[in-house]
């Protein structure tokens, strides 16, 4: 009895995880789809078709397949980097709040992004590259000073939000003696935007998900492990240091190359974990989702600033607007259930 219990409880988890991810595949491909239509000019399935099959079309070629197509598959796989990077980090620390938002490895990003614009008057590729080295370095730097006397996940968090305010407090600085010609430049990469995408600008990032996200879903079995506390994880066979390295390596190399093509999209990786938790239900694997939910804010937030509203939004501001009460939603609630 106590056997076809647990069987039946398995197969709904199964079932609603199922369900999650077929309904977030269809959203993407919904807002994929409209992302390609969308736009000055409003284009049918059957003229999208045709152009991704590469027949020539005038006018429909360039736009579709030059401009939108790059743009769209760039939003697709920053959120879906940002998604599973952040839910990495939410369950290998177990808090929520544990998003590279909060943890300042996006700031370490923006600083060093921001000073290769406004001191050294670099271009968009060599921007990308200082932005990936300083949020590859800030993660480093967090992970030195919180692992010295072993890991624990309160100190990482604090060490973090420690770390994104001084790296904030030295970007204010630089905007602060930056040309006015620099400002605009930088505050559009801070804002977080996929406009303007090239297939030169989306080729690392896709590459880097071709290595890494297969590396987070094969560690994901011991990650759920973790969530059991080290002890637990350890006495069932996980190694959980070597586990724990391959995970923060891995999670911080995505994020990284997401953020220097897409620029710091806020709460992305804040929110797609919980999201992605409340979709597949307690107990569920949760990454996969969690990059498919990211993948989907960014899509339908791009969609919408770019095409839905009265003036034109970088992805970032949307995703910020809807983040922001979404975090403090969140502190109210740990408030009121007394959690740290």
């Amino acid at each position: 009895m106590l056997g076809e219990t647990l069987a039946a409880g398995r197969r709904r988890r199964f079932r609603r995880r199922a369900i999650a991810i077929g309904g977030l595949l269809a959203v993407l491909a919904l807002g994929f789809g409209a992302s390609l239509m969308i736009g000055d000019r409003v284009y049918g399935p059957g003229t999208v078709l045709a152009v991704l099959f590469g027949e020539p079309i005038p006018g429909a070629s360039f736009t579709v397949g030059e401009l939108r197509l790059p743009q769209a598959t760039l939003a697709l796989l920053g959120g879906f980097a940002f998604g599973i990077a952040g839910a990495t980090f939410q369950t290998l620390l177990g808090n929520p709040l544990a998003s590279p938002d909060i943890l300042g490895v996006s700031a370490g990003a923006g600083t060093a992004a921001v000073f290769a614009i406004v001191v050294l008057g670099l271009d968009e590729t060599a921007t990308a590259a200082f932005a990936l080295a300083g949020a590859i370095l800030t993660a480093a730097a967090i992970f030195g000073f919180s692992h010295t006397a072993g890991f624990v996940g309160a100190r990482f968090i604090l060490i973090g939000i420690g770390l994104a305010a001084m790296l904030q407090s030295a970007t204010s600085y630089l905007l602060a003696r930056a040309a006015e010609w620099d400002i605009q430049s930088a505050m559009q990469w801070l804002s977080g935007s996929v406009s303007g995408a090239t297939w030169e600008r989306t080729l690392p990032l896709a590459i880097a998900s071709a290595a890494l996200v297969p590396v987070l879903v094969v560690l994901g079995k011991p990650l759920d492990l973790l969530r059991l506390g080290s002890d637990t994880a350890t006495t069932l066979g996980a190694p959980v240091p070597r586990i724990r390295v391959v995970l923060v390596l891995a999670s911080v190399a995505l994020l990284a190359f997401a953020t220097a093509a897409c620029g710091p999209i806020l709460f992305v990786a804040f929110m797609a974990g919980p999201i992605a938790a409340r979709l597949s239900g307690p107990g569920a694997p949760v990454l996969l989702p969690a990059g498919l939910t990211g993948a989907a804010l960014v899509l339908l937030a791009d969609l919408i600033g770019q095409n839905l509203l009265a003036e034109r939004y970088p992805v970032g501001v949307i995703t910020g607007v809807v983040g922001a009460p979404y975090l403090i939603l969140l502190l109210i609630r740990f408030n009121r259930t007394g959690r740290a």
